[in-house]
């Protein structure tokens, strides 16, 4: 329950999946996740079939997690959601064309 709390859906934790939408189904993704308490957590495309406010809330929640010291790999295609991790690596049919360290978005910065 602690988890969900976290993810802000304490008070969803009674509801079935068919009544949470789809930035909430994310989160309870993640909360289920964080609760095995992964050395790494892996994302895979957690934003893709989000709205933008919805998509910067998931990471605003991930670079939470991240802050207090988790690992997290995000797979994404969206550059805007690559530029909220702290380092980007580009892969080419399978090979790292490029891996480089940039100074991270804040999603903060787009969630109210």
């Amino acid at each position: 329950m602690s988890y969900l709390e976290r993810v802000g859906l304490k008070e969803w934790a009674k509801h079935l999946p068919n009544e949470l939408s789809g930035g909430q189904k994310q989160r309870v993704a993640i909360a289920r996740a964080m609760a095995a308490e992964p050395k790494v957590l892996l994302a895979d495309e957690p934003t893709g079939a989000l709205d933008s406010k919805t998509s910067y809330e998931v990471m605003d929640l991930i670079q939470k997690i991240n802050d207090e010291g988790n690992t997290i790999l995000v797979v994404t295609h969206e550059e805007d959601i690559a530029n909220m991790c702290k380092r980007i690596v580009h892969l080419r049919d399978g090979v790292i064309v490029e891996d480089k360290k940039i100074d991270q978005v804040r999603a903060s910065d787009y969630v109210q």
